[in-house]
């Protein structure tokens, strides 16, 4: 559970060893570069990171509905001619669509005037025929149009009618602007729009007969992947002087292995320990069974690298939040038989096997949740039955299931400055962060005290309460400025700065009530499941003869939107809470993934 500790690897050698120092550097697989070449001005002449064309030619034949037989033999198969003509036939595709949609559009506009062809300029003495389609309601209009005018063509709403001026008329002469018809005849057109018909087929069935390449197009997909990163990254090499330097970061335990390739090719190397201005990637290190933490983790916010890694609190707070918002066994046993349905293609990629995990601990959390609050698809256990022992918890006790909410957030912003002052320590700044948690545990055990105990230990309860509260403060005061004090000027700017820092009592005071939508969720999601529930049986009551059906049926139906509402709740908030409050008293800083250049792995 924590972020890996990187170094600064330089490595020069000789121009004609960079290709295949590069070569090897990808195949370790454990080094994030670091641009060393200066800025380009023209940054589009710089290769690409990625195989783009290769990946855009695949997308386009596996979207082709119907496909060929693959071809299994490589003896014909040249990658970069397949993909040049894939992508070949997607340009010239889309430019003839564009094509047979325009001509299809003009027959369409020329379709009301008929099949004609306009006279050469000589035939009418030096004047021109000006088209305008009119709405009837309109042709009133033209009563005073001193222009001669006919019309040619009408229908049920427009008239289609044609103007003789040697200039085009001015624009407030008719009521409509002109249509422009254009010097093709509609007969021309649509042997136009049927050529391009043709060739449209022509080129659809070329596609269908590029498709039998996507077997051989995926197989070797990584190798083009592979030569694209190689490639964009000797572009961040720096090259002077028949010398090549390649720098970037890499884990503390793969050091040795840089440093037994750079023995081997009589490399000169330089290890740092990251500068204080410096930014280095970050690198979670975690068990791959609570990998998906990390996933969580990158979705939203990457902690800086000198800061903590919360995939593992992240991981188990969600399943918490998760199950305390879904709040019935029965749905959480209803998502466990979904993931055994798709537990085997889940386990076919690393991120698949991750998210099973994860999605495990949510329904085994959320049954777990949903057996001590007693709720079965809204039916509670029937009394003296092992289920009913196990009803632990009462969802509708609004008063305990408050406190346990706000206690749940309490314990988890705490846990959050607790990071804090792990990062902050042994610096005066990490008094803030502990003052903040002596602050939320005090006005916490105040409000329990004043609720619970007994009145004759009230005043004892407010001494230590209030007491706990104002030390807190002090210390945020005190601890919240990093300013060195070299003068009155500083004292005063010190005491700005904790002023400013005690403003946010107000924040971890909303923050903690925050945590309630646990509760409220929770109960909404039980009461909308019990509310069904007497639905079914008021209808199956009321409707002699269908009832049974219709009740069913609302089962079916109510129970399924609840379940929904409950997945998008249980998602959103329950990672809110971890995104939002969590992250806002725990990391201070964004950082950036580390990112190893490396080769594609081929899973056959």
């Amino acid at each position: 559970m924590a972020i890996e500790p990187l170094k600064r690897l330089s490595l020069v050698g000789s121009q004609d060893q960079k290709q295949a120092v590069m070569d090897r550097l990808q195949a370790l697989g454990c080094l994030h570069l670091v641009p060393l070449a200066p800025a380009s001005s023209q940054p589009e002449t710089l290769p690409p990171e990625h195989a783009v064309e290769a990946r855009q030619a695949l997308r386009y034949l596996v979207d082709e509905p119907e496909k060929r037989r693959q071809v299994h033999n490589e003896a014909d198969f040249d990658l970069a001619t397949t993909i040049r003509s894939v992508l070949a036939n997607k340009d010239q595709i889309r430019a003839t669509l564009d094509r047979r949609d325009a001509l299809a559009q003009r027959a369409k506009d020329l379709a009301p005037w008929g099949d004609f062809s306009l006279p050469p300029g000589e035939a009418l003495a030096g004047e021109k025929l000006w088209f305008y389609s009119v709405p009837l309601r309109r042709l009133k209009e033209l009563e005073d149009l001193e222009l001669p005018w006919q019309v040619v063509h009408q229908d049920n709403r427009e008239a289609f009618l044609v103007v003789i001026a040697p200039e085009e008329p001015p624009a407030d002469a008719l009521p409509v602007p002109r249509t422009h018809t254009g010097a093709l005849s509609l007969s021309q057109v649509e042997q136009q729009l049927e050529a391009a018909e043709l060739e449209l087929e022509a080129l659809e069935a070329d596609r269908r007969a590029l498709t039998r390449w996507i077997y051989l197009l995926s197989k070797h997909f990584a190798r083009a992947e592979d030569q694209a990163v190689l490639t964009h990254a000797q572009s961040l090499t720096l090259d002077a002087d028949g010398l090549f330097a390649v720098q970037g970061w890499v884990g503390v335990p793969q050091v040795p292995a840089v440093e037994a390739l750079a023995a081997e090719q009589g490399l000169a190397l330089l290890i740092e320990d990251p500068a204080p201005g410096d930014a280095p990637p970050t690198l979670l290190t975690n068990p791959e069974p609570l990998g998906a933490g990390e996933d969580l983790v990158g979705f939203y916010q990457m902690p800086a690298y000198d800061s903590f890694d919360p995939s593992r609190i992240l991981f188990f707070s969600f399943a918490l939040f998760f199950a305390m918002i879904l709040s019935d066994a029965g749905y959480a046993a209803l998502l466990g038989l979904g993931l055994l349905l798709f537990w085997r293609k889940l386990g076919s990629s690393n991120k698949g096997r991750r998210f099973r995990v994860l999605a495990s601990s949510i329904a085994a959390t959320s049954f777990a949740w949903g057996v001590l609050v007693g709720s079965y698809f809204g039916v509670a256990p029937p009394p003296e039955s092992l289920p009913a022992q196990l009803h632990l918890l009462d969802i509708q006790d609004f008063d305990s299931m408050m406190r346990l909410s706000v206690g749940i957030g309490v314990l988890h912003l705490v846990l959050a400055n607790l990071v804090r002052v792990g990062n902050l320590w042994p610096r005066l700044q990490a008094l803030a962060p502990i003052g903040w948690s002596l602050v939320a545990l005090s006005g916490f055990g105040l409000w329990l005290g004043l609720t619970l105990a007994p009145p004759e230990q009230a005043a004892t309860i407010e001494l230590v309460g209030y007491g706990g509260i104002a030390i807190g403060l002090a210390m945020v005061f005190f601890g919240s400025s990093a300013r060195p004090i070299t003068g009155l000027g500083s004292v005063l700017m010190r005491v700005l700065d904790g002023l400013l820092a005690l403003s946010q009592v107000t924040k971890i005071f909303g923050d903690t009530l925050s945590y309630l939508r646990l509760f409220a969720l929770g109960l909404a999601s039980a009461s909308l499941a019990l509310t069904f529930n007497d639905l079914a049986v008021q209808v199956d009551a009321d409707v002699p003869g269908l009832g049974l059906l219709l009740q069913i049926l609302l089962l079916l139906i109510g129970h399924s939107l609840n379940l929904a509402l409950g997945l998008v709740s249980g998602v959103v908030h329950g990672l809110r809470l971890n995104y939002i409050e969590f992250y806002n008293w725990a990391l201070s800083g964004e950082g950036y993934p580390f990112r190893p250049f490396k080769k594609t792995e081929i899973i056959e």
